[in-house]
């Protein structure tokens, strides 16, 4: 059966030569329909009558959202460019479009590239390298400086867990600032659709562009390594932070597939990326809806999704486990592939009788089958004191026991040495 391709292009010259050469029998390709607005097209690929299509990098109003909204649809999509026209292209490849071919390939490589898209991910095809076109761009740690570029692409962790105030931010801030202080080049993420407090924290300006401007940017198809650097804030040498959104109705500013491109970004700009993310991970959205829409918590699940790690931030007392007993089993129905690792933040004795370590630990591996990773000791006094002055945990309370738990484990998910204890001064 032959391939049913839509066609998306300005009137190029070589539009309708293409069309006709497509259309011979022993290509396997038959163009069912040719467009030259986005707002019809983006109609006909809900209506399943195509499987791919052929876009131009000059359609007017091309974003990445609309190459979002028609991979979600199933339509598979190959980008054409002028010969030679290697900005166009990369415009293309960072809206998400994997697989880039210069308009003068003939019919056949082509033809090929359509099937190829629609089978499954991106390939070499045709000479191009046609994969994910992201992992080819300049890592910088800071713009134009190759010098401070990481050795290999970065890693992302996001942390994430109930509702309920368990510290979430918290336990973001102290990684990143740790792994910062441990020579780790680092970016803190503030992805909270829902009451983002970064910025705050650490006493930094929340009306600075942002998360929300990197979105914008990742929308249109212009967001590099360079332009996320000039967007972040400069906390220290080795800690970059980009903050959250000024108001949570904002939200609809932050789409799934533009916060995606962003952590991609995030990798090639520094070794390590920490992701505060917000609690919810239900897809009730699309319930309401017969069309495409936003979806609030398609930010959260699009980082949980890419993370390499997902620390889940547990409270210490009885209501809290329960939250997070539900949130995990909640997770394992949406995002069955996600393995979270549990982290207990504010331990003490009180709420739990017995050893609370021992206890809260058998608790959630009978509850959840899930195993605590680690245990974070609650400190108000220097939580509130660095609360108070806008600044991390190190700088107010060195030797806090919750800074040197912070401490450990951003060493363990940076992937360098543990330093020791400090020593007491006399």
């Amino acid at each position: 059966m032959a391939l049913q391709v839509f066609t998306a292009t300005t009137g190029a010259a070589w539009e309708s030569e293409l069309v006709g050469a497509l259309d011979r029998a022993d290509h396997g390709v038959v163009v069912v329909r040719r467009f030259v607005d986005l707002a019809d097209l983006l109609a006909a690929a809900g209506t399943g009558t195509g499987q791919a299509v052929l876009l131009s990098a000059e359609l007017r109003r091309l974003d990445g959202d609309a190459v979002a909204r028609l991979v979600a649809a199933g339509v598979a999509v190959v980008g054409l460019v002028e010969p030679g026209d290697d900005a166009a292209a990369d415009r293309l490849r960072l809206l998400g479009v994997g697989r880039v071919l210069p308009a003068d390939t003939d019919a056949a490589g082509i033809a090929a590239a359509l099937r190829a898209a629609v089978a499954g991910p991106a390939a070499t095809a045709g000479g191009h390298d046609v994969a994910d076109p992201r992992a080819a761009l300049p890592a910088l740690g800071v713009p134009d400086d190759p010098a401070a570029r990481p050795a290999s692409r970065g890693r992302v962790v996001a942390v994430w867990g109930p509702t309920g105030a368990p510290g979430r931010t918290t336990v973001a801030v102290g990684l990143a600032d740790e792994a910062a202080r441990l020579g780790v080049a680092t970016l803190l993420l503030d992805a909270d659709v829902y009451g983002g407090v970064v910025a705050q924290v650490l006493g930094l300006l929340d009306e600075s562009p942002g998360i929300a401007a990197a979105a914008r940017q990742a929308t249109a198809g212009t967001l590099d390594v360079p332009r996320l650097a000039r967007l972040a804030w400069a906390v220290s040498p080795q800690l970059r932070v980009l903050t959250g959104l000024a108001r949570a109705d904002r939200w609809p500013e932050l789409r799934p597939a533009a916060v995606g491109t962003v952590l991609e970004q995030a990798r090639g700009l520094t070794a390590l990326t920490v992701v505060d993310c917000a609690f919810c991970v239900e897809e009730d959205e699309e319930l309401s809806f017969d069309t495409a829409a936003p979806r609030r918590n398609g930010v959260t699940t699009t980082v949980l999704e890419q993370a390499d790690t997902v620390l889940c931030v547990s409270g210490a007392d009885p209501v809290a486990l329960q939250r997070t007993i539900r949130a995990l089993g909640q997770l394992r129905d949406v995002l069955p592939g996600v393995e979270p690792v549990v982290v207990v933040n504010q331990l003490r004795r009180g709420p739990v009788p017995g050893d609370p370590e021992q206890e809260i630990g058998a608790a959630l591996t009978r509850f959840t089958g899930a195993r605590v990773a680690g245990f974070l000791p609650a400190d108000r006094r220097g939580t509130d004191t660095a609360l108070a002055a806008g600044r991390t945990l190190a700088e107010v309370a060195d030797r806090s026991p919750l800074r040197l738990a912070l401490r450990s484990l951003a060493a363990e998910l940076a992937g360098v040495p543990a330093p020791g204890r400090p020593r007491r001064r006399r």
